[in-house]
């Protein structure tokens, strides 16, 4: 199932012990691995991820759309840029952090309406940027790797 393997690192998997010989089996595995088949990739890599509250506020760098201050996550909402009383929907396209005052202040609005102008433009993670927006503990050379998937325009370069 492997089409290719790279990376730096290299891992010591242990399994379990055949009976009969007591050996313990082992697998070694690159940190990036590529399974045959463009199936998995198709469906793994060119979909639209999950939009969650911890992946909206990472995309958006814990920043209010509004005020465009730095927050805890505690202290941020997911905004509907269109209310959904307005026919807003809950999509990357439609929501961005926004700090609790700012939130309130806008209301049941659009931006226009509040007198309110957005800092920055929401947009659609690739799969690429979801893996690191994810939080997952990500080697070097993996960050190096999926860094390359990442447009150029991301703000995840601009870190």
């Amino acid at each position: 199932m492997i089409a290719w393997a790279t990376g730096t690192n290299e891992f010591l998997l242990r399994g379990g012990r055949q009976r009969a010989t007591g050996i313990q089996s082992l697998i070694r595995a690159n940190s990036i691995i590529a399974i045959k088949g463009k199936d998995y990739i198709v469906r793994n890599f060119d979909h639209v991820p999950m939009l969650t509250k911890d992946m909206l506020l990472a995309r958006d760098r814990h920043i209010c759309a509004y005020c465009a201050r730095r927050f805890k996550a505690a202290e941020l909402d997911m905004e509907h840029i269109q209310p959904r009383s307005k026919g807003g929907e809950d999509s990357w396209m439609n929501l961005v952090a926004a700090c609790k005052a700012c939130n309130h202040r806008k209301a049941d609005r659009t931006p226009e309406a509040a007198g309110m102008k957005l800092h920055y433009v929401p947009y659609v993670p690739n799969r690429y940027e979801a893996f690191i927006l994810s939080n997952r503990k990500i080697l070097a050379d993996q960050m190096e790797f999926l860094l390359q998937g990442v447009p150029r325009n991301s703000r995840l370069h601009l870190s």
